[in-house]
């Protein structure tokens, strides 16, 4: 009986182009209806920049407009941010079709796909105008920033800030975007001497 190498294990479990497409898109798909349903919510029933408790100060909701990035940081280029993660979701989205066969890539990819269009979406539909929307920010975790002026987040935010640090683990541990791992250089010289070593024992003699 001949013995499955992990090569061939790990190109056994990938998935095709057809279903990673679909994981990312379907994430993303549900993670941007999740983002603009609570901002709806939000802007329905929550008075403007005026705290609501929700868990004492452990949870409030805020409602606010953010022109800029987070901290309200570089307000007057709101056109610089939406370039932003018009690229980025360009990258993911060439990525899923030319690379991406792991399937925990691809579920990170398609919820941080999601965040970024939730946020896109505000940037290019919402006033005062196209492509310089301002984002609808609501969720306030007081506890998160003491002694600092609150970051005001949504649900789209959660998602992107959660999934990037996703993409960092998986860049770290070396899990490449078609589910194979990448080894260290240390491993690798430790199974090529070992190859070589059992090289001549198992070697057939010469006649």
């Amino acid at each position: 009986m001949t013995e499955q190498t992990p090569q061939s294990s790990t190109l056994h479990k990938a998935l095709n182009r057809a279903a990673a497409g679909a994981i990312v898109a379907i994430l993303a798909a549900v993670v941007l209806a999740a983002d603009q349903f609570t901002k709806h919510l939000a802007l329905t029933n929550l008075p403007y920049q005026q705290p609501v408790a929700v868990w004492g100060d452990a949870l409030q909701f805020y409602l606010t407009r953010n022109p800029g990035a987070a901290f309200s940081l570089l307000e007057g280029q709101t056109w610089i941010f939406t370039v932003v993660m018009s690229i980025a979701a360009l990258v993911i989205v060439f990525l899923t079709v030319t690379r991406v066969r792991s399937r925990v890539w691809a579920i990170v990819l398609g919820l941080l796909l999601g965040g970024i269009l939730g946020n896109l979406a505000d940037r290019v539909l919402r006033e005062p105008g196209f492509f310089v929307g301002q984002v609808v920010d609501f969720i306030n975790t007081p506890w998160m920033w003491p002694g600092m002026n609150p970051a005001i987040y949504n649900v789209a935010d959660m998602f992107i800030v959660t999934m990037m640090i996703g993409v960092a683990l998986l860049v770290l541990i070396g899990r490449r975007l078609d589910g194979t791992r990448e080894r260290g250089a240390s491993v690798r010289r430790a199974e090529a001497d070992t190859d070589a070593a059992i090289a001549p024992a198992t070697s057939e003699p010469e006649h």
